[in-house]
């Protein structure tokens, strides 16, 4: 890497957490994306990429939800993916000391590209494990690698109140990601984790699949 010998670096994986002789044994070799940095806090100069590796059926990103959906008996089915939506947010705000902002735009900027629904929050933000979770499909804290990056946090349920904003409003819980492909042909997801300086960004897309 033309280092020389009397320089001092680290190796850290994407979620800033450094590589030492105590944890190099729980790394999952195959596809871990690891910086190469002069401090465990250095500003990145340039944008990383990390190809995330699954194989679900194709129909389960851009057909799920759909039987949920339409099996809600004449009721309209969009606010039931909104509800998805907006669970994660929820979720991402439960912990929050502060106070939770949740916003709900539509766009439809042609400059933008397509029309999209945002759902933006001030929560406690995802690593890039935890995008990686998110994104393959079914992924339980039980099947998840035991590697040193992996999170089991998952989901924040509410505590049991009446449906409300306050509760937990997913009525089938099939997810964020059915929800998507529900409404739209792609997702985009962009956090920065609360403890981070980094911005991750994770995107599926119905034309890639």
């Amino acid at each position: 890497f033309g280092i020389s010998s009397n320089e001092t670096f680290v190796i850290t994986t994407t979620n800033r957490t450094e590589v030492t002789e105590d944890n190099f044994s729980k790394l999952v070799y195959d596809g871990v994306t690891l910086y190469l940095l002069q401090s465990v806090d250095q500003m990145l100069l340039l944008a990383t990429k990390e190809r995330i590796e699954f194989l679900p059926h194709y129909d389960t990103l851009v057909k799920s939800g759909m039987y949920e959906y339409y099996a809600s008996e004449g009721r309209n089915p969009l606010p039931f993916a909104l509800a998805e939506l907006i669970d994660n947010s929820l979720s991402a705000t439960s912990q929050n000391t502060g106070i939770r902002s949740i916003q709900i735009k539509l766009l439809f900027d042609d400059s933008q590209g397509k029309p999209a629904v945002a759902v933006i929050d001030n929560g406690s933000g995802m690593t890039s494990k935890q995008l990686n979770n998110w994104a393959v499909y079914r992924l339980s804290k039980f099947t998840r690698q035991g590697d040193l990056e992996s999170d089991h946090s998952g989901y924040v349920r509410p505590l049991p109140v009446p449906r409300s904003l306050n509760s937990d409003i997913s009525y089938f819980g099939v997810g964020g990601k059915q929800a998507v492909f529900f409404v739209g042909q792609s997702a985009r997801m962009i956090s920065k984790p609360a403890t981070s300086q980094d911005v991750h960004e994770l995107v599926l897309s119905k034309e890639d699949f």
